[in-house]
């Protein structure tokens, strides 16, 4: 298993003040490792330190801006510690992680996504009676393959090849944190980054690597969750409530459901309830 995931839907404890304009984050990530699991379990365990170090304090005018050039330098600095310690290794580390990453900030998400790993939200509409026909799934990032056109050209400036789909004929990803071997390549840290502001039309986030979507679309995924979560067989632990039952319920089967299909590598899901 070289998958990490992380889960802070209190991210403030790890501010030693809150920003004055801002009165809710949270942080939620997946990483799907490879080639080792040092570099996801570096990057789960730095990554939201360093971007509470970056994060804007005081008053400012554009948070918008100042949050996503600090989400775009905290990937960087990981990037950058983590090779620092891979370097120092005799033999080198060579591991290497994707990232999915979910900044939540008052009622405005932010993603930031490298490599295959995905982000999916559910939009309900407010009228529906029947969840699973009504609702839009609504991509929150964007995968890094490098067989893309843009991927593949900068891949080949540097230097680099595709062959069979990959970087080199090995690595899958074009996009990653570590792989100090493919930075060379043109394999970069640089997220692709999205925001989304929330609505009260939205029921969850599915934040997940790629074995999920090996076996799972995801409109599939979405709709699985929404027929956990209505029904009412469902059965929660003592001292949960009925929402935090259902989620924990579909959360688990959605993965569960995943190797019952066959697929073959690891499987993390997070399952992230939206309400206002």
């Amino acid at each position: 298993m070289q998958d990490a995931h992380v889960l802070l839907p209190d991210f403030s404890t790890c501010f030693p003040s809150m920003p004055p304009q801002v009165s809710r984050l949270a942080y939620f990530a997946v990483f799907d490792g490879h080639g080792g699991s040092r570099a996801s379990r570096f990057a789960a365990e730095h990554l939201h330190k360093i971007l509470a170090q970056k994060f804007p304090r005081g008053e400012v005018e554009n948070l918008d801006k100042l949050v996503k050039r600090c989400l775009l330098d905290t990937f960087k600095q990981t990037d950058e510690d983590f090779l620092k310690q891979a370097s120092s290794q005799k033999p080198a580390w060579k591991d290497g992680t994707t990232a999915t990453c979910m900044l939540v900030v008052d009622d405005m998400l932010y993603v930031a996504n490298l490599g295959d790993s995905r982000a999916l939200l559910c939009r309900v509409e407010q009228d529906g009676q029947d969840d699973s026909r009504k609702c839009a799934t609504l991509a929150l990032s964007k995968e890094h393959n490098p067989t893309c056109y843009e991927e593949r050209m900068r891949i080949q400036k540097a230097g680099g090849t595709v062959r069979d789909g990959r970087v080199l004929g090995v690595l899958e990803v074009s996009r990653s944190l570590g792989d100090g071997q493919y930075k060379r390549c043109g394999v970069i840290s640089t997220p692709d980054l999205r925001r989304c502001q929330l609505t009260h039309s939205d029921r969850f986030v599915i934040l997940a690597c790629d074995g999920l979507f090996k076996v799972f679309t995801p409109e599939e995924a979405v709709k699985f969750v929404l027929s956990v979560l209505q029904d009412g067989t469902v059965e929660w632990k003592e001292g949960q409530t009925a929402e935090e039952g259902r989620f924990e319920v579909a959360c688990q089967r959605l993965a569960s459901e995943a190797v019952r299909r066959g697929c073959a590598d690891n499987v993390t899901v997070i399952l992230v309830s939206v309400h206002f």
